[in-house]
């Protein structure tokens, strides 16, 4: 019996947290594709045999991608993985006019998925993707995999539940042309993941002040608070406190919250060692955009601790720079011990 040698190729790779996670499960990703090169070198540097190929997917051609990443058509080996930019779709409130411009990157996906017929197809995404399923393309993509014969199946999933400390619900889709019997993976029985496991002194993160700098590859780096912001902090509870805990301080309530004490009640908040964190966004590290504050030190949270709520290895390399662009980079990415059940779920 032939032993299968999976490939793949990780569309809107970003700095590749879904591709660490397919390689950890035994799958050899050729290529990571995405158009901002500033995800390039810390992709490379974690991912040592993917190749970056930047690329915008709305121009890059079929041909490109044959001769760059070496595939064929109908391949039975080829999993195309497609985790298109998604805050076009969040149920969050926020302002979608910068985010429009990539609301129909499932299409331009869906485009390869159909010349190459890979044998497994693979999407993951916030869950409006199929709340708005007919906005979003999401209908006539799956229309589009069953006429080419793929078996679809798809839910949404709390990431908690696979691994990983955080609320984090996702939309996930596998898509199998050569095996009728695939399936999700299935949630970890008897274990809760919570922030208490995973970051704090006893997990390798010494106490730090907020803005520090970290020279090393580390990271521990927390960005700096404004005096009036470093004073609610002092001021909201450990282990879960909230802006309410000030609410009745004049100089530190916020002007818009006077009177409104039932809205947005996590931005200033902190996490609890017992429970999972909120979502990793792409602000983690900014306390006044939501429950971001370290459950007992003075802080928001740290760049390194971000990422290991986000499930990357405390040896994943960030490259950028910017504290911004590298929150933004972890927000962004897939959980890797979530992209490695999924992978797990073909490779098996």
């Amino acid at each position: 019996m032939k032993k299968q040698k999976f490939k793949a190729v990780d569309f809107f790779c970003s700095i590749g947290g879904m591709t660490y996670g397919f390689t950890m499960a035994g799958i050899d990703v050729i290529a990571g594709i995405d158009i901002d090169p500033s995800c390039k070198q810390t992709y490379e540097y974690n991912n040592k045999n993917s190749k970056f190929i930047e690329a915008d997917i709305k121009k890059y051609s079929i041909n490109e991608l044959k001769t760059d990443a070496e595939i064929t058509e109908n391949d039975d080996d080829l999993v195309f993985i497609g985790c298109s930019p998604c805050q076009y779709w969040s149920i969050i409130n926020t302002d979608k006019s910068k985010s429009k411009e990539t609301a129909n990157l499932l299409s331009e996906f869906q485009k390869f998925v159909e010349h190459f017929k890979p044998g497994y197809v693979i999407v993951e995404n916030v869950p409006g993707i199929m709340k708005r399923k007919e906005e979003s393309g999401l209908n006539h993509f799956i229309s589009t995999l069953e006429k080419l014969d793929y078996t679809v199946v798809k839910d949404i999933l709390n990431s908690n539940k696979y691994g990983v400390p955080q609320n984090r619900k996702r939309f996930a889709l596998i898509a199998a042309r050569v095996n009728k019997k695939i399936s999700l993976p299935e949630p970890i029985k008897n274990k809760s993941f919570v922030v208490k496991d995973f970051i704090g002194m006893n997990n390798g993160f010494p106490a730090i002040s907020h803005g520090h700098k970290d020279t090393t590859d580390f990271k521990h780096t927390t960005a700096r608070l404004s005096d009036l912001n470093f004073r609610r902090i002092q001021k909201t509870k450990k282990n879960g406190g909230s802006r309410l805990n000030w609410k009745d301080d004049p100089e530190l309530q916020l002007e818009c919250y006077k009177g409104n004490d039932n809205a947005f009640n996590d931005i200033y908040g902190r996490m609890k060692w017992n429970v999972p964190s909120p979502t990793i966004t792409t602000k983690f590290h900014s306390i006044s955009n939501g429950r971001f504050g370290h459950p007992s030190e003075n802080r928001g949270l740290s760049l390194r601790e971000g990422a290991t709520l986000q499930t990357f290895p405390k040896k994943y390399v960030f490259k950028e720079k910017s504290i911004g662009k590298v929150a933004r980079q972890i927000g962004n990415a897939v959980p890797p011990k979530l992209a490695y059940l999924i992978a797990k779920q073909i490779a098996k």
